[in-house]
């Protein structure tokens, strides 16, 4: 059984930080990992999509702002989250494929207000 669990999340002013993580129960080597989020009335936005040597691709709402990282040492996965915006209000969720299978973490709550 896969599990993800996300933490970090949290209240935040704009103009904060936040680390948000991923904790994989098995292990996540040579394998692609993705944050998302959603906002209330919103579909789903993929946020950063993290291959498997650590670079990213990121959504252009986030770009310069947001950066992920991963260990595989410790099947985590990271996103950074500076300069934020009430925008950014949302939860957050990592998602990791495994052998056509897609699996979700229950998500944090990130909300940016002041």
């Amino acid at each position: 059984q896969v599990q993800l669990v996300e933490s970090g999340g949290g209240l935040v002013q704009p103009g904060g930080s936040l680390r948000l993580s991923c904790a994989a129960s098995v292990g996540i080597f040579g394998y692609v990992m993705v944050w998302y989020r959603q906002s209330p009335g919103k579909q789903r936005e993929l946020v950063a999509h993290i291959r498997t040597d650590g670079s990213a691709n990121y959504a252009d709402s986030v770009k310069g702002r947001f950066t992920s990282s991963r260990d595989n040492a410790k099947n985590t996965v990271y996103l950074q989250m500076n300069s934020l915006k009430p925008e950014d209000t949302a939860i957050y969720y990592c998602k990791f494929v495994r052998s056509g299978s897609e699996y979700w973490g229950q998500g944090t709550q990130v909300t940016v207000s002041s």
